[in-house]
């Protein structure tokens, strides 16, 4: 018995006509019949009762039809999941993150990846989430770390919650402290600091600016316009004071001071989205389980 055979046999059980059977699995009716006889030849049992204009299955083609379905779904299932596994040994995964994200959460977790699957490239865009959004939803992205709630949002994307971060405040440790020397900051405590600010369009420049008008203050900026390692370098040169993510500045190293922020603080919740629409690749769904698993 042939794993053709099968396929041929199910082809003319489904439509009951043989000339439609051979077009449907592309192969000449004389040769599809040729292998059902063979087939029924092996079985020793006619599996097609044949009258003119009315194929019909036998009692020994009822009997074999689920179990012929049932072998070609596996044989379709052992073949999707082998080209899943080769897809894991090369491939690319195209991943958009906030610039603090890549500095404080991902570098473990690529790290991890990339020893399990070294011959996956890693292709990864910094942005902010705004700007990250708009290429996931034209599809040069394959998953992207977002700031929740989104700046638009979008029935299109799929997020999943990832974590919840607390910001602190850093500071040259040759500069004064913050907040008179406590211990903990409050926001209202940056009014009349000098303030290094990231770029328009940074999430934290968004959120820090927006908890200071709260308090009923604009926010004073010594410096403005950079990216990450840029105000994290202004602050150690003692410009100024930044509101950052815990894990960036315990990842900035010496030369910075961190001060907490009193209840009830600032947070941002981190989002992994991918498009809704379309499923990601294998490599990208697997990055996407380490991060939630990390």
């Amino acid at each position: 018995m042939q794993f053709q055979q099968l396929q041929y046999f199910v082809a003319v059980a489904e439509t009951r006509h043989f000339t439609r059977a051979a077009d449907l699995v592309h192969v000449a009716q004389p040769s599809l019949s040729q292998q059902i006889k063979a087939l029924e030849r092996e079985l020793g049992a006619d599996l097609f009762l044949r009258a003119r204009g009315n194929i019909t299955l036998t009692d020994a083609g009822e009997a074999l039809l689920p179990l012929a379905r049932r072998i070609l779904a596996d044989a379709e299932t052992a073949r999707h999941e082998v080209q899943e596994l080769v897809q894991l040994r090369g491939g690319r995964v195209r991943l958009g993150a906030t610039p603090s994200l890549c500095t404080g959460l991902l570098p473990d977790v690529l790290r991890a990846f990339h020893d399990r699957y070294p011959g996956i490239r890693l292709l990864i865009e910094e942005g902010g989430s705004h700007d990250l959004v708009r290429e996931l939803a034209r599809g040069a992205l394959d998953l992207a770390l977002v700031v929740l709630p989104l700046p638009t949002p979008s029935p299109a994307l799929t997020t999943v919650e990832l974590l919840r971060e607390d910001l602190v405040v850093v500071s040259s440790p040759d500069a004064a402290k913050p907040g008179n020397g406590r211990r903990t900051v409050r926001v209202a405590d940056l009014e009349g600091e000098r303030l290094v600010m990231f770029r328009h369009g940074y999430d934290l420049r968004e959120l820090t600016v927006a908890a200071c008008r709260a308090e009923g203050f604009e926010p004073d900026f010594a410096v403005e316009g950079g990216e990450m390692d840029a105000v994290l370098g202004f602050v150690r040169a003692g410009l100024g004071v930044a509101v950052v993510p815990r894990m960036v500045a315990a990842r900035s190293g010496r030369g910075l001071r961190v001060t907490p922020l009193a209840r009830p603080g600032l947070h941002r919740t981190i989002a992994l989205a991918h498009r809704s629409d379309v499923a990601p690749p294998r490599a990208a769904r697997e990055l996407q389980r380490m991060l939630l698993e990390r």
